[in-house]
């Protein structure tokens, strides 16, 4: 507080007689009516993106939901039309979708000195920061509040939370190139498809409460000596496998000993092996006729774990399981013998779906993880990988959606809530707690909680640059349409690495506490 006892009182013929213990008092009265007005204003008003935007500069419009761009997932999920979206349902149905509460606000983060808004039953809106480590800029998150985890088997590994942290930028770079991988996905290799700048490789995840060391190739191999790490998922999961392919390929080139049913890597020297097994939902499917439902259109068994999955699974010490972009995809979801759902498939308006796509991948999600931790052949590790958000701004990835021109982190205030990945990640944490408790074969079961800091990192989809094609469409036309373009799987190297440090994390502590007990 400014010292201000040099103001004086005027007397009636002009002149002034210094009072300085009066205007001492009525300085410091007058401050701390200010003081109070000011903290009942910042406690008892909702801090709305509106008024974030203000503080941090940000326009309103940039923080709003923009309600024409909801996702067309989550339409068609919905059994709405094309011209409709979330905003037009009744209040229950949506608050089946997506709880909401009145936000309030939590306590302060005291490693980032930020405010945390919880809501009364959804996981908690943030307020993002920006911080200074080491004299280099940060994008981060201030909220440790999430869904909770239930059980020991949580997310957070002992003396530090992986998941709530800063992006920093790392001038060191990747842990890779694009050519010094040979098994990168061309559809993943940004610079290889003439992405013209490179940042977003060097952006490090950096956890409040410590830090991740830089991935040691070498160190990672001789910790599962002997062992089997499975990857298994959508194409998102064969994205993470061959980050960490790139990786341990800079020490050593591997035996390739795959098959047509499953991918598999054999590393000599420490008799490591990385397997990935395509399951797109993670359950059985087919596309076999039942009952009203015609031959040719996905079926799901929602309640029925993928066999192809469960034959190899007693072979695998590691399993990192993710999956959930295939639910917007056409499919019909049967439970108990009967039809209960379909994903952009209904053919009889005049019958009622019992389940929605969201919550036909909650319950696969814990089909998944319960057949895995009651199997009687399985001991192993699993590591559940939370939903990856997507990017796509202006519409759904066919209807207009882009992520063109993002090269850097989303910083505070442009941060827009996608309902839709809210109500996934939701959904797969529900599964995750309902399992816990269910195991009975020794195996443990870990989630990789990475849904909340990979929403700030819209910059490392490959965007329009998909192809090595030279004529293909990288930049909006001039009636401002976009192209062409991938704001769901990951650059790389890029973002994705991140996903491969933190699982190098979770195994060493998990090894390390099977060595001291």
């Amino acid at each position: 507080m400014k010292d201000m006892s040099w103001m004086v009182v005027a007397s009636p013929n002009g002149s002034s007689n210094s009072k300085p213990l009066y205007s001492i008092v009525v300085s410091i009265g007058v401050s701390l009516v200010f003081i109070t007005f000011a903290s009942w204003f910042f406690l008892s008003y909702p801090i709305s993106s509106s008024v974030h935007g203000h503080f941090y500069g940000v326009e309103s419009s940039q923080t709003r939901m923009n309600t024409t761009s909801v996702d067309v997932r989550m339409n068609a999920s919905l059994g709405l039309g094309e011209n409709k979206t979330l905003f037009d349902l009744q209040p229950s149905i949506v608050s089946n979708v997506v709880s909401s509460g009145n936000s309030k606000i939590g306590k302060i983060d005291n490693n980032s000195n930020s405010q945390v808004l919880f809501s009364e039953s959804t996981s908690p809106k943030i307020v993002p920061v920006t911080k200074e480590v080491n004299g280099l800029e940060t994008f981060g998150l201030a909220s440790k509040a999430r869904i909770p985890v239930v059980g020991s088997n949580s997310s957070v590994v002992e003396g530090c939370d992986l998941y709530h942290g800063n992006w920093i930028y790392d001038p060191s770079g990747p842990l890779y190139t694009n050519k010094s991988c040979p098994v990168l996905t061309q559809t993943q290799n940004c610079q290889g498809n003439g992405r013209p700048d490179k940042d977003y490789e060097n952006w490090r995840w950096k956890p409040f409460e410590c830090d991740i060391p830089r991935f040691d190739p070498k160190k990672f191999l001789e910790l599962i000596r002997g062992k089997t790490l499975a990857f298994i998922g959508d194409s998102v999961a064969r994205n993470q496998m061959e980050s960490m392919m790139c990786i341990l390929w800079q020490v050593e080139e591997p035996k390739n000993q795959g098959t047509r049913n499953m991918q598999r890597y054999y590393f000599e020297s420490t008799s490591v092996t990385i397997v990935r097994i395509w399951s797109s939902w993670l359950v059985k499917h087919n596309s076999e006729p039942f009952d009203f439902a015609p031959a040719g259109v996905e079926k799901l068994y929602l309640e029925s774990p993928d066999e192809m999955l469960m034959e190899f699974l007693p072979t695998f010490d590691v399993v990192v399981l993710s999956s959930g972009h295939w639910f917007t995809k056409q499919s019909v979801f049967i439970s108990n013998n009967e039809i209960v759902g379909g994903q952009l498939w209904w053919p009889d308006k005049s019958r009622h779906m019992k389940i929605n796509s969201i919550e036909a991948f909650g319950i696969s999600v814990e089909t998944i993880l319960t057949a895995l931790v009651t199997h009687p052949n399985y001991t192993g590790l699993t590591i559940l990988r939370s939903y990856s958000p997507d990017h796509y701004e202006g519409g759904g990835w066919n209807t207009g959606g882009s992520c063109t021109g993002k090269v850097k982190p989303l910083v505070p205030g442009e941060l827009v809530e996608n309902k839709y990945n809210a109500a996934m990640y939701k959904q797969q944490v529900t599964g995750f707690n309902r399992v816990v408790k269910k195991a009975t074969n020794g195996s443990r079961m870990i989630l990789m909680d990475i849904t909340e800091a990979f929403q700030y990192r819209h910059d490392g989809h490959p965007g329009p640059y998909r192809s090595t094609d030279p004529n293909k469409i990288t930049k909006r036309g001039r009636d401002g349409r976009p192209p062409p373009q991938d704001c769901l799987h990951w650059c790389m190297p890029g973002p994705v690495d991140t996903w491969n440090e933190i699982v190098f994390e979770i195994i060493k502590k998990e090894y390390e506490s099977d060595s001291t007990s």
